[in-house]
């Protein structure tokens, strides 16, 4: 049997103070099972320095392979995943913020229910178990469990938290949906269309959250919020 792998999308916009300190991170991950990993780094036309620290990485790294993509223009999160999703050659896929909100050595906690034969789909939930959670914005989180309310309900799934990064996928069931998001939406949409996937086994596990402020770079506003509402209907009710 030929050795699995893990894509690991690194989808960046104007993240140069910490692309690099991500991907130390990443690349000095040691996976179970002997699960390889591919680093797939999606730079979506970025006007800072991102590119620069990325290709210093790979100098001072030079055994650590970057599948490397390029945005000529910006087109948004869902879009920079969207190419991460296309290019890359793993068995399972996953999505890494650039910044330092989630930790990859938690990697291995989403990849066990996979390759135990449980799962197909595992989420990362900031808000089950014990793990540290950086205490920040009350409506965000008022947001995202109202989020994760609606979705539950029109998918009929038990989340606790759909609007996480932490997603592994196998890649035959993600590469297989039509996705359309390009910003922030591809959360919803991909939890609708997942779960419309026939036999697809989803699974939920705890995980650490170290989130950011404003200050220090975060983008999400309450304008993506109404359009997680959109997304969530459209890709339930009508699509």
């Amino acid at each position: 049997m030929s050795q699995q792998k893990l894509s690991v999308i690194v989808p960046a916009y104007n993240e140069e103070r910490s692309i690099y300190s991500i991907l130390e991170k990443i690349s000095s991950v040691q996976l179970i099972n002997n699960v390889e990993k591919e680093i797939v780094v999606v730079n979506d036309c970025s006007r800072d320095k991102t590119e620069e620290m990325v290709n210093q990485f790979k100098a001072a790294y030079p055994t650590v392979f970057i599948n490397y993509s390029k945005h000529e223009v910006n087109r948004g999160k869902g879009a920079a995943i969207h190419t991460g999703i296309r290019v890359a050659t793993g068995d399972f896929i996953i999505v890494q913020d650039a910044d330092l909100e989630y930790n990859p050595e938690e990697f291995n906690v989403l990849l066990k229910p996979i390759l135990d034969g449980f799962a197909d789909v595992v989420y990362g939930s900031r808000f089950m178990g014990g793990k540290p959670h950086r205490i920040l914005f009350f409506w965000h989180t008022i947001g995202n469990k109202l989020l994760t309310f609606l979705s539950n309900a029109l998918t009929n799934l038990n989340l606790t938290d759909m609007e996480t990064c932490y997603k592994l996928f196998r890649a035959g069931f993600i590469k297989q949906l039509n996705l359309k998001e390009n910003r922030f939406g591809f959360e919803p949409e991909v939890t609708a269309k997942i779960s419309k996937v026939p036999g697809v086994r989803i699974y939920e596990v705890g995980i650490s959250y170290y989130g950011r402020t404003y200050a220090e770079g975060k983008k999400i506003t309450w304008k993506d919020g109404f359009r997680a509402i959109y997304c969530i209907i459209k890709y339930n009710i009508f699509s």
